[in-house]
């Protein structure tokens, strides 16, 4: 038995974050100027009582508006902003979504490479015969973790959720995996406070680094320069370790999406992998960095813009917190 992405859907929340806003907001800020390094020029946030799980909803109820919910035999919900320590997210969601009582249901938690992860859980689950067909969300709010006065991590994160069906097939479309693991840099990126190991602090020290941004221990910390030489130590020889697993070169690929981190980053990896422009995609200016959601979000912007068709061969890469990083090859 083989498997494939039957649909994807997804669902951005109503607020928007322009540059200009920001720009009116943190004096020192050029909207211009950033949005050409980063290639964002807005993000969808949520409102304060809005969140992951409502994201989850949004979009899951999309991708099955047009496709018969009663045979949906597994739910599989990956975020890092859950509405509960417990119960699980993905138990709430199948009771909103009128699912059927007799499917499996988990969340994970795992951040930018959450989609390749997610892909090849529900392959394994079809390949076993534990489930036909597959309802695999992304849903993330890093706006709740961001101090309001961090400039550098406002203009990056937007808040989104992706819903994907992953269905038995007689052919297999989804092919190899190359997934690693690295938490020598956890602190790279983190929430440090919030969780078992150290609670939320009400008393939490605000600090303001070199360029200005505030944040406590409560709140997001990303070290940019640090995530950044892990992307390009990693990403390239997980593309070629992808490619050769599954008996392929770049030149039999059709198209390739990487998780949509910032423009500067991704086209730095473009070039050193040697992607041509044309087989690349990168569209990020109207969502922000939505995580683990970016390559599903990516993969429905490039059937829409008919950039890929049906028969092609698609990369995916995802990368990030954790460290984590995964590819695999699709076929549309």
């Amino acid at each position: 038995m083989g498997s494939a992405i039957r649909q994807i859907e997804y669902f951005l929340p109503e607020k928007v974050i322009s540059n200009k806003d920001l720009e009116e907001q943190f004096k020192k800020w050029e909207a211009d100027k950033i949005y050409k390094k980063i290639g964002i020029a807005e993000r969808h946030v949520v409102d304060e009582n809005q969140t992951a799980l409502d994201l989850a909803f949004e979009a899951s109820s999309k991708v099955l508006e047009n496709y018969d919910r009663k045979n949906i035999d597994f739910l599989i919900l990956c975020t890092q902003s859950p509405d509960y320590f417990l119960p699980t997210s993905s138990c709430v969601l199948q009771d909103k979504l009128g699912l059927r009582k007799d499917i499996g249901a988990f969340d994970f938690n795992l951040g930018c490479s959450g989609f390749v992860y997610g892909l090849a859980i529900s392959k394994g689950l079809i390949n076993a015969r534990i489930a036909h067909n597959v309802l695999l969300v992304m849903s993330e709010t890093y706006s709740k973790h961001i101090h309001p006065l961090d400039l550098a991590n406002r203009t990056i994160f937007g808040d989104g959720a992706a819903a994907t069906i992953v269905e038995s097939s007689d052919w297999e479309k989804i092919f190899g995996f190359v997934l690693g693991t690295d938490g020598s840099g956890m602190n790279n990126l983190i929430v440090p406070n919030g969780g078992m190991r150290k609670a939320w602090d009400p008393g939490a020290k605000e600090t303001a680094n070199t360029s200005g941004d505030v944040s406590s221990a409560n709140c997001l910390y990303m070290n940019g320069p640090e995530i950044f030489n892990f992307t390009i130590d990693s990403v390239p020889v997980a593309v070629n370790d992808v490619l050769a697993k599954n008996n392929l070169t770049l030149e039999q690929i059709d198209y390739v999406v990487f998780h949509q981190a910032n423009k500067y980053m991704i086209d730095f990896l473009r070039k050193k992998i040697s992607i041509p422009e044309n087989k690349f995609f990168m569209d990020m200016s109207d969502t922000g960095n939505t995580v683990s959601a970016t390559i599903p979000i990516g993969l429905k912007k490039a059937r829409d813009q008919k950039l890929i068709k049906p028969g092609d061969k698609v990369l995916l890469c995802g990368f990030g917190v954790g460290y984590s990083w995964g590819a695999t090859i699709i076929q549309i």
